[in-house]
């Protein structure tokens, strides 16, 4: 079966140089053929500009002049795209040639779908692939603490999550949202909400989704190669203004999506996550400290973006809080409905890696 769908890939860029030509010829390469590339750059001092010009007869390039976040460019490369769907993209992905056409094949199962991930695997930043394959996400979950981490991360591919599932989120690395749920749950015209700069945007924009009664489904069929810099316990390997996001976007999130009934069911596990932050802001990370500045200042900016998001809440909150665990949570897609993508359609459309 194929799909007249047109999907736009956006990718932010800031100083890159190192994946972006590998990720664009990946893009590029796909055998999905309705598709068209946005590249915005955050004012890159490295090279990356050189690269992309090498790529402006493919691509539509657009080049900052300083550094806006990743959430706000974004938005802006969103706003610039023509697609039914958006692939957003890091630029340290490598992508196999038939991830577009499987992601876009699975988001016609369902028209409540509004997010689709793939199988995510990790790569090193040379882009060799380790001896022993290993997971990088197949969407993401929340715990109780409010944490929001990676399912299947760093475990060895061994053959699992082979089923069509629904999940609560996708990493934007490689997320396909489509046209209709992000202009549904925008915020004051924003997707990914440009507070956040960079960091946990993505999160954020999963519990919206959610809350406004939009799903994420996970396809094993659709896979590329991710490298990570940033995941959870390697906080001193990252620049300190990453860590403030990290803390600043963490409240940010649960100010504007946390409903009261969820607060009460895991208040003990949150209370003790929060003092584990706060604690480490104060005895050691104290450039994270400007975190909870930002807060104070801009409370009532986003106390109105809280109300907009609870006024269009659409699930109950036994719904939501049934996604909050400490094991992932996946609901099995149909079967009958799963068979939907035939054999003979995944044989054509998917390259087993």
């Amino acid at each position: 079966m194929s799909y007249d769908d047109l999907v736009s890939v956006t990718i932010v860029t800031y100083n890159s140089s190192r994946f972006i030509e590998r990720c664009l010829e990946s893009v590029l390469a796909q055998k999905y053929p309705h598709v068209e590339v946005i590249v915005v750059d955050n004012a890159s001092t490295d090279g990356t500009r050189e690269i992309l010009e090498r790529f402006r007869d493919r691509c539509r390039i657009v080049y900052n002049s300083e550094n806006i976040g990743f959430a706000a460019a974004q938005n802006q490369a969103i706003r610039m795209a023509r697609g039914d769907w958006i692939l957003t993209l890091n630029p340290d992905m490598l992508l196999l040639p038939n991830f577009i056409q499987a992601l876009v094949a699975a988001g016609h199962l369902d028209p409540q779908v509004g997010t689709v991930c793939g199988k995510l695997l990790t790569m090193r930043p040379s882009f060799d692939f380790p001896e022993r394959p290993l997971v990088d996400s197949t969407g993401i979950y929340f715990t109780p603490m409010l944490r929001h981490l990676d399912r299947g991360s760093q475990q060895v591919e061994d053959g699992h999550y082979l089923n069509y599932e629904y999940v609560f989120g996708a990493t934007a690395a490689a997320a396909l949202y489509r046209r209709a749920m992000i202009e549904d749950i925008s915020i004051d015209g924003e997707f990914f909400d440009s507070d956040f700069f960079v960091y946990r945007e993505d999160a954020d924009v999963a519990w919206r989704a959610q809350l406004m009664g939009w799903k994420c489904l996970y396809t094993p069929y659709a896979r590329a190669y991710h490298v990570r810099s940033a995941r959870p316990g390697n906080r001193r390997a990252l620049p300190p203004v990453i860590n403030m996001h990290s803390v600043k976007n963490r409240f940010l999130m649960r100010i504007k999506n946390m409903t009261l009934d969820l607060y009460l069911r895991n208040w003990f596990s949150i209370t003790v996550r929060d003092l584990m932050v706060i604690g480490c802001c104060l005895l050691w990370e104290h450039t994270s400290l400007k975190a909870f500045w930002f807060l104070i200042k801009n409370w009532k900016r986003v106390w109105a973006k809280r109300r907009q998001i609870m006024q269009r809440k659409r699930v109950s909150d036994e719904y939501i809080a049934s996604w909050f665990r400490y094991r992932p949570v996946a609901i099995p897609f149909p079967d009958g409905r799963a068979q939907a993508v035939s054999a003979a359609q995944v044989a054509g459309v998917v390259e087993r890696s």
